[in-house]
């Protein structure tokens, strides 16, 4: 008997719900706190420049500059942990990473709308590598055609892998939950191709 759901469209992505263990997780969440350079970016939106509801880093080779939202990313240097996830993350993905995109969300207020990763210089099937550590958050994927919606309940120490036309025919959120107190950080490794 085939299922209901059988012909919704599906990501493609590889979740990983206990990538590293409860106590891996923990320690890589307050060294994270500490040893990254975390910014209150803004971006251009019709009525002015707004912040972003969360704290943000880049890091990454010399040459992997990111310009999404309106802000140009010049990357600073891989710290300890940042490195130590990259290279646990290029094992499980068999392929290299050359950056990161480090999310910060101080509480349940802290959100990130609809977007997709299809810059340019991500190419057109990017392999991204999410890690989240600390409080769970709902990470939502929604078909840009048929709206249908894939969720996610991200919690610390997973993985979600996105790849193939995710980019292309898929947007992601993490929404505004009020009732969460606690912190995440959450790193998106990617590699992005330098400026010519």
């Amino acid at each position: 008997m085939n299922d209901l759901f059988d012909d919704l469209p599906k990501p493609d992505v590889a979740w990983y719900p206990d990538w590293l263990a409860p106590a891996a997780a923990e320690r890589a969440l307050r060294q994270l706190i500490d040893e990254v350079a975390w910014k209150q970016e803004s971006m251009g939106t019709p009525a002015g420049r707004v912040a972003l509801p969360r704290l943000t880093a880049w890091q990454g080779e010399a040459d992997a500059i990111y310009v999404y939202s309106g802000i140009r990313n010049v990357p600073q240097a891989w710290t300890p942990m940042v490195a130590e996830l990259k290279t646990q993350a290029e094992t499980i993905c068999e392929c290299r990473f050359n950056s990161v995109l480090l999310n910060r969300y101080r509480n349940g207020l802290d959100s990130m709308g609809w977007h997709a990763d299809h810059e340019r210089e991500l190419g057109p099937q990017p392999v991204i590598a999410s890690v989240s550590l600390g409080a769970a958050r709902t990470f939502d994927l929604r078909h840009n055609k048929t709206g249908a919606v894939q969720s996610y309940q991200l919690k610390g120490g997973s993985l979600l892998v996105m790849r193939g036309n995710t980019q292309a025919e898929w947007r992601h959120r993490v929404p505004k939950e009020p009732r969460i107190s606690g912190e995440r950080i959450n790193l998106t490794f990617r590699w992005v191709m330098p400026e010519r």
